[in-house]
């Protein structure tokens, strides 16, 4: 499994999706024919930084939030399925 480094790259391939950072808190996630399937934004809670994943509907023109993750890993995991 292939860990997201923050500082590391711009883009990443994991289990068939994309990663492209956005800036220090944003990550646009695609297929790797360029088809966006969301983002995930980190943001900081009480207890620490959390994941919010959101994937897009295109045909509706609006997100759709899948959820808030401790880490990152598990956000992006949510759009291998």
């Amino acid at each position: 499994m292939t860990t997201l480094d923050f500082a590391e790259t711009a883009h990443s391939i994991r289990s068939g999706i994309v990663t492209v950072e956005l800036n220090d808190d944003l990550w646009r996630i695609t297929r790797p024919d360029g088809q966006v399937l969301g983002y995930v934004h980190r943001w900081q809670s009480a207890a620490g930084s959390r994941f919010q994943a959101k994937r897009m509907l295109q045909r509706q023109r609006r997100f759709l939030p899948l959820g808030d993750f401790w880490s990152i890993d598990d956000a992006l995991d949510i759009f291998r399925f």
